[in-house]
């Protein structure tokens, strides 16, 4: 047999922890691991047209599957390339191996043709950072990259120099059992007593959760349920914790809705669960205030808290929820889901009204017909701007869907290669890429990828010629818009040219037989809907520091619009309401 070089030990260590595939651009000093990957029929190497992509791609499957992805770029600008789609995963907690192959080891720190210092460049957003210098290192080096990624949640950036990748891998290496899933996590009885004394001790009890109630809804809902809390939730929250879900007040922030505003800052005890919400000025200063993360390192660096408790969050309320007195009194839950329903009715209109007749198409009802024809287990990937409205405002989700964006790191261009992701962990699941002309045209090229690969991700292209964000921004700062114009080509045309399926959408009544001839493609497909770049309604007091920074407003709901079929579950919950 013969003896493994460095390169196909780096793969074989990849495949026993569960990578299924390589997202990259092949170049000289990668071209031993990508032959090595040529060779190991357990792995399979994507080649996309952009390093930006291959990150993308990456942090998506690991966001759909929760195991470790990879990516790779070659030396110098190949895996430079890379930093923004990681700081993206890094940022989602994503599991993720990043491989930055390198110049030859002998000519490092010399000024070398491309030479760049990964080892400093990625330091940032990555829980390990480290360069196989000598074949030794291996495989020790690449386990520990790996069980970061995995144990913490996040990215690692393993470099390596290509002459090393070549080399034999060392003589009777150490290989130990890799860790490929993390532990749950319950806090200490001391946290969990004093947890229940204060929820006893309240009157007025709310719950905001973010994405760490992933796997916890059944758990948020019976403590809901016991001490009679209504439930908000940021935006990357809402897959997971928005559907079935009598207690829904709806969403805080410069994205939010209903009376979850209100009702954070209206309780005597605010329980933030799961959520790194960053926008502190949302945030009441006056409640007492519980934090529950996995992650001790998020807990009070957003607001001032009366107790931080480490530990999952389906733990601690396994843990907690049998020890509470259930409460009887709903006047403060009843208040705040009567203020939701409320809220919501106040701006559905903006998109019902004559919406079949309007021209350009409101961004709103392409929205709208996209969430209800949507399969019900489709996952969705959503472009930062004003995708992420639309997307906060009318996907409903249902404990199947997925929605995916860069929610936290809040990069352009991310919603095509992370559907790129999305679709290789399953080619039957129906995806969803919620783009816009300003994001898509960044990496445009990688279009090509799905053509490439036969990738059947339906774009549905919110076309409004314009940085529609960056307007709002400029408009409520009180400056004129400037730089944010597009001249668009006929997107439908460059995707038929590209070997896609491709139409062109202009008129509301063409809108729905579009979508669902693009879904019953069994290929790429692009929907381009030309969408009115003036479709948000901007309330009429309203300040610079509203929107620059996600900041605060004063009625802490900055753009209206419609809502979606929030509404109808609103107004649901509002029939539970009992009746004095």
């Amino acid at each position: 047999m013969a003896k493994q070089n460095v390169s196909e030990q780096f793969v074989d260590i990849l495949v026993r922890a569960g990578v299924k595939r390589l997202y990259g651009v092949v170049g000289d000093s990668l071209n031993p691991v990508v032959d090595a990957i040529r060779r190991n029929s357990a792995v399979e190497w994507v080649q996309v047209r952009h390093e930006e992509t291959a990150a993308f791609a990456a942090g998506a499957e690991a966001q759909i599957t929760g195991t470790l992805a990879a990516c790779a770029g070659s030396c110098g600008p190949g895996n430079l390339h890379l930093i923004n789609g990681l700081y993206d995963a890094h940022r989602s907690m994503a599991p993720v191996l990043a491989l930055a192959s390198h110049i030859p080891s002998s000519e490092i720190g010399l000024g070398y043709f491309q030479e760049t210092h990964p080892e400093l460049l990625f330091q940032e957003c990555s829980h390990y950072n480290e360069m196989i210098s000598n074949p030794q290192q291996m495989p020790r080096l690449l386990q520990t990259a790996i069980q970061h990624a995995i144990g913490r949640g996040g990215v690692s950036v393993v470099s390596m120099p290509g002459d090393i990748a070549s080399q034999p891998a060392p003589e009777k290496s150490i290989e130990h059992a890799l860790v490929t899933s993390r532990p749950s996590v319950k806090p200490g009885d001391a946290e969990i007593e004093k947890l229940c004394r204060m929820v006893d001790e309240a009157k007025r009890v709310t719950l905001f959760c973010g994405s760490g109630t992933a796997g916890a809804h059944a758990e948020v809902m019976e403590f809901a349920e016991r001490v009679k809390a209504p439930v908000g939730h940021a935006l990357r929250g809402k897959e997971w914790i928005q559907y079935d879900n009598p207690y829904d007040v709806g969403m805080s922030g410069l994205l939010g809705y209903g009376a979850a505003y209100e009702a954070t800052n209206e309780c005597d005890l605010l329980i933030l669960l799961g959520t790194d919400f960053p926008y502190n000025a949302f945030l009441p200063t006056d409640v007492k205030i519980v934090q529950v993360d996995v992650r001790p390192e998020h807990l009070g660096r957003r607001s001032k808290l009366d107790l931080a408790v480490w530990g999952d969050v389906r733990e601690t309320l396994r843990a907690l929820t049998p020890r509470v007195k259930a409460k009887t009194d709903r006047k403060f839950l009843d208040r705040m889901l009567k203020k939701h329903a409320d809220a919501l009715e106040g701006v559905v209109k903006a998109y019902t009204r004559k919406v079949e007749k309007h021209v350009p198409i409101h961004p709103e009802y392409v929205a709208s017909v996209l969430d209800e024809l949507a399969d019900d287990d489709a996952v969705f990937t959503v472009d930062t701007g004003m995708c992420n409205v639309w997307a906060a405002r009318y996907l409903t989700p249902n404990g199947r869907r997925r929605v995916i964006g860069s929610f936290s790191h809040g990069s352009m261009a991310n919603a095509l290669p992370q559907a790129i992701g999305a679709q290789f962990t399953d080619r039957n699941r129906q995806v969803v890429s919620m783009s816009g002309d300003g994001g898509f045209t960044m990496l445009m090229g990688d279009f090509l990828t799905l053509v490439q690969y036969n990738l059947p991700v339906k774009v549905v292209l919110f076309n409004n010629s314009s940085l529609g964000m960056v307007e709002l921004e400029m408009l409520v700062a009180g400056l004129p818009s400037f730089g944010t114009a597009n001249k668009n080509p006929d997107f439908a045309a460059i995707a038929r040219a590209a070997g896609a399926y491709g139409v062109r959408v202009e008129k509301p009544k063409q809108l729905e037989g579009a979508l669902k001839d693009a879904f019953k493609h069994k290929g790429p497909a692009l929907v381009d809907v030309v969408t009115d770049p003036n479709a948000l309604s901007i309330p009429p007091k309203i300040s610079a520091d509203m929107v620059t920074g996600f900041a605060l407003s004063a009625s802490k709901i900055v753009l209206d619009g419609g809502v979606g079929r929030m509404l109808q579950m609103a107004r649901s919950n509002l029939r539970n309401v009992p009746r004095p």
